[in-house]
């Protein structure tokens, strides 16, 4: 069995579904919307590090931070075929100290969801207020609570990529994955299975006998409520929550958190 975080091209690959450059389009219009140009972007819990290689490609002085070696070794050579200068930290979200402050700060993909505790979730917004100078952003994008909630989930727990000539289904979560109602955690299967081999410079693998390969997985999830997040914040001290959507959209694009549309839970907080 191979550990979906342990293998990023593929874990890149499952994820490609998101729009990053409209994704960054929108946390640089939230910053602008409230006086801010970032001229230093750190990304959390960043995995790939996709984010930061676009803030990178605008020009932004991007810093990427995560847990797996395996993760950053894979942004960092991201990062040089990109041609964009990325810095590639090995830290933990609830202890690192990176000695400077960032005008934003940002944590993506729901990656919150690896925060197990509360005392691990006070710790790791502790870590992002004191990077942050006065008039910074910290945005945090979690999933809606109606995933887990609600009778009707924002989001689907299947979906088909394809990049690169390569093809993969992807199932995250299984209906038998329940949530535990004492911790909130569920433990997520999670099942890929690839066609086609991705191109080496990459990192991407052969997919073996048959031109397939199979990733599976167990991913324990953590679930936060909206009301949960506000206790952490509170408990935290030193961050303002300055607004929340439902979506990444600014302006007239904006998705309210309550919208029938919504499909996320981003929030934007400010040193206080």
């Amino acid at each position: 069995m191979s550990g979906i975080y342990d293998d990023p091209w593929t874990y890149e690959l499952a994820c490609s579904f998101r729009d990053v450059p409209g994704e960054v389009d929108a946390l640089l219009a939230w910053c602008a919307e409230r006086g801010a140009a970032p001229a230093a972007v750190l990304e959390l819990a960043a995995g790939p590090a996709e984010h930061a290689r676009e803030f990178a490609r605008r020009g932004v002085a991007a810093t990427a931070l995560d847990l797996n070696p395996r993760m950053c070794a894979y942004a960092a050579r991201a990062a040089r075929r990109d041609g964009v200068e990325v810095e590639v930290v090995e830290g933990d979200m609830t202890r690192f100290d990176l000695g400077r402050r960032f005008d934003l700060v940002v944590t993506m993909l729901d990656s919150t969801s690896h925060l197990m505790t509360l005392d691990a979730f006070v710790a790791h917004l502790r870590r992002a207020a004191a990077h942050l100078p006065p008039g910074g952003l910290y945005i945090v994008e979690m999933s809606h609570p109606r995933d887990r909630l609600g009778d009707d989930p924002s989001v689907s727990t299947g979906w088909t990529v394809e990049r690169d000539g390569v093809r993969a289904t992807v199932r995250w979560g299984e209906p038998a994955d329940r949530l535990d109602p004492v911790t909130q955690i569920a433990d997520d299967h999670v099942t890929m299975t690839i066609t086609g081999d991705g191109p080496a410079e990459t990192g991407g693998r052969p997919p073996g006998e048959g031109g397939v390969r199979v990733i599976r997985d167990v991913v324990p999830y953590r679930f936060w409520s909206a009301t949960e997040l506000d206790a952490a914040i509170r408990l935290a001290g030193g961050l303002d929550v300055v607004a929340q959507y439902g979506d990444f959209g600014a302006g007239e694009n904006a998705v309210a958190l309550t919208d029938p549309e919504a499909w996320r839970m981003i929030t934007l907080l400010r040193p206080c």
